[in-house]
This record gives structure tokens, sequence and C-alpha cells, in this order.
């Protein structure tokens, strides 16, 4: 679970709410916000153009991409680390067809394959261009999920302006009758607060948050292609590790330190 995330929208429903309340009227004056025609231009309208504009299998899993915003987890890239040293220092004693056993434990699916291809004797570019075949895909799939998103961030306003505008025209067929013109516009007004909402409460965050997210995945498979071939060349141990260091920051290579010396005091 993305604790982040849910607080920041959590924030952000709570003052938007308490705006919405601090009125004269309280807690009433926020339920005037609510209004169904309005409602249905600007999400429906959203909705509708998200599945005009992608073929329907994607538009149906366009609920995962919340579920990833909100449920996904960062990697842990120090224990990835560790994982490809123990992997070198284990090939190095006993060769690479030992790693099978531990490629068959492996959760991660994309490491579980990278280790196969190197036990099964592939040569190290056809690993590579596998790989990175199989990256450039995921960045391509999780691309396609970011477009969603920011086509709902900019239909929403779009339809909330064509709400407002609907609204203007249904106000000024009743101009002979003045009391109703205040609550007309106001009417009027909620579909382009539908929209902003829309836009920049959920749409482009959660945008901003799953470009984030595949950044992460990202560096964490390309750490593991570096780590993979240099075990397969054979390489040392700690030239392996000194080679996906580079890919931690600062704070996370010293907790790597931290836990290497930790482990050695502990023996």
């Amino acid at each position: 679970m993305d604790l982040a995330s849910f607080i920041g929208f959590s924030v952000c429903l709570i003052l938007v709410l308490g705006g919405m309340s601090s009125g004269p009227n309280g807690v009433a004056g926020a339920l005037s916000f609510w209004d169904v025609p309005s409602v249905l231009i600007t999400g429906g309208g959203t909705l509708g153009v998200l599945l005009l504009g992608v073929p329907l299998e994607r538009f149906l899993k366009f609920p995962t991409v919340f579920r990833k915003v909100f449920f996904g987890s960062s990697p842990d890239m120090v224990g990835l680390v560790q994982t490809m040293v123990s992997f070198a220092e284990k090939a190095r004693r006993e060769g690479l067809l030992a790693l099978e056993e531990d490629a068959g434990q492996l959760d991660d699916e994309f490491l579980r394959k990278s280790i196969q291809l190197v036990v099964d004797g592939t040569d190290p570019e056809l690993v590579k261009a596998i790989l990175d075949t199989e990256i450039g895909l995921l960045e391509d799939r999780h691309g396609q999920n970011k477009k969603l998103l920011d086509t709902m961030a900019e239909m929403a306003p779009a339809f909330g302006m064509l709400g407002t505008l609907v609204g203007l025209v249904q106000m000024l067929q009743n101009l002979n009758d003045p009391s109703s013109l205040g609550p007309g516009m106001a009417v009027a007004i909620i579909t382009s607060f539908y929209g902003s909402f829309i836009a920049n409460v959920i749409a482009l965050p959660m945008g901003k948050k799953l470009a984030a997210r595949t950044g992460q995945e990202v560096l964490c498979r390309e750490l593991m292609v570096e780590g993979v071939l240099s075990i397969q060349a054979g390489e040392n141990p700690r030239i392996v590790e000194e080679k996906l260091k580079v890919f931690l920051p600062p704070f996370q290579r010293k907790r790597l330190e931290e836990e290497k010396s930790a482990s050695k005091g502990g023996e």
C-alpha cells in the first residue's frame, strides 16, 4: 500500500470539502455542490471519450491503474543488490547451473527468467536483447496507462466547460424570472468545478505517480540485467556489487553498507 498516495488524496479531499462547507450554510452548503446532470455531463462525457479513444480491453483494465497508484510499492533495491551479489558468489563457487534451483524460488518473474536464460547457456548478447525488449514493452504498457490519465485530465475540464455552457443556455432561456438567475448560474459553474476536480485531484497527480512507478520499475529491471550479465561473465562478486551500487541513491548505498557491516559483525 502506498501511504503517501492515500494521505495526499485524503488531504486534498478534506480541504476541498472543508472549503465547500465553509459558507454560511455549513454542511448543507456543501450538498449544494451535488448536481446529477453536471455529474453526468462531466464524468460520463470524460469516460465516453476514454472509451472512444482506446480499445475496449484496455479501457476495462483502467481500474488496475488506480490499484497501481494506491497499492503499488517501491522495489527493494538494496535487497535486490544483496540477492544479485549472493548469486554471483554462488555461481563463482559452484558454477552457473547451481543457480537453477534458486531461480525457481524467485517471486519476480523477470529476474527468474533472466537467471534461467543464463543457466541455459544463452549467448550474453541474446540475453541482453531479450531482456531489453521486455523492459521496452513494459515502458510502453505503462505509457499507455499514463496516456489514459492524461486524456482524462485533458477532457474533464473540457466537458466541465461544456456543461457550463449548457447551464448558461438554460439560464438565459429563463431571463424573465430574475429569481432563477442566481441558482441557475451556480448550477452552470458546478460542471467546471467537477472538471477541474477530476483533472487536478485525480488524473494529473495519479499520472505523475504512475510515471514515477514506471521509472522505479525500469531502473530495478536494468539493475537485474546488469547483475545477470555480470554473473554470466563470471565477474568477481565485489565487482558485481560495485557495479550495481551505481543504481542506488546515496542513502540506499549507506544502508547497504550498514547491513553488510551488521551481517559481518554477526558472523
